[in-house]
């Protein structure tokens, strides 16, 4: 019995030691200072307390110098080279918008006349030309030329080779008329294209007269019509002078084709 009741009061003064650990002699480096507060997940070191300051040329003890490169181009510049060979045409670019209208321009010369536009347009035709120079035939033929207009319409009459271009096919009359010269023969076609039409002659004489010939001809769109002279055994020639016309040739439409 004694040695029970010995026992209890034993466990009762181990108790206390055994829950609240016993005390040791080594100091608590992690113990804050008194009057400080500390969080329970703040590092152990106070050294981390402060945060670190960023790095800064003001912390260091004398200043970073300045860096700035200078070359000289006077010295590095050659000579200049010569100018190289053109290139290649770019691809043309895209289309811009239309510009303003500009300013009108002056009036310009009047043009040449053009050529005779479609027969369709016009169904009439007709020509009146005349010769004040007179005319000996050389050898073979010779085409009789005409320097003065009376009618020319819509320019059918080319003066410049004596031929009557026909631009409006039909029906047609024609007349030549010519003075011939004393002693000498008168020897002339009408030509319709290459052929003879019809002859225009009178024998030497001692007297000049007055000749003429006319006909109508049924002519096609491009057909033409000119005058000839022709030498044969005989000197062959047409008079007339600078003051009076004395030779003429004359032509017009009668009836145009109906195709």
């Amino acid at each position: 019995m004694d040695i029970i009741y010995l026992r209890t009061p034993l466990a009762l003064l181990l108790l206390p030691l055994v829950v609240f650990g016993a005390p040791t002699d080594e100091p608590n480096l992690t113990e804050p200072a008194s009057g400080a507060c500390k969080r329970c997940c703040d590092p152990l070191d106070s050294s981390t307390d402060a945060p670190p300051l960023p790095p800064s040329h003001h912390h260091l003890p004398y200043p970073m110098p300045e860096v700035r490169p200078y070359i000289n181009i006077t010295i590095l510049k050659g000579e200049k080279g010569d100018r190289g060979e053109p290139g290649m045409p770019g691809k043309w670019g895209k289309e811009g918008p239309r510009g303003e209208r500009g300013a009108q321009g002056q009036k310009g010369s009047k043009g040449q006349m053009g050529i005779a536009g479609d027969p369709c347009k016009h169904q009439y035709a007709a020509f009146s030309v005349g010769r004040k120079k007179a005319l000996h035939s050389s050898e073979g033929y010779q085409v009789l030329i005409f320097d003065t207009v009376f009618v020319n319409l819509y320019s059918h009459f080319d003066m410049f080779n004596g031929k009557f271009y026909c631009y409006v096919g039909g029906l047609y009359y024609f007349s030549l008329n010519v003075h011939t010269w004393n002693f000498k023969e008168t020897y002339m076609h009408i030509m319709h294209n290459e052929e003879e039409a019809v002859i225009l002659y009178a024998q030497p004489s001692d007297r000049s007269i007055m000749q003429s010939q006319s006909l109508m001809l049924e002519l096609q769109e491009n057909d033409e019509i000119w005058v000839r002279l022709y030498k044969r055994e005989r000197e062959n020639a047409i008079y007339s002078d600078d003051v009076d016309v004395y030779i003429t040739f004359n032509g017009y439409l009668v009836k145009p084709s109906l195709d």
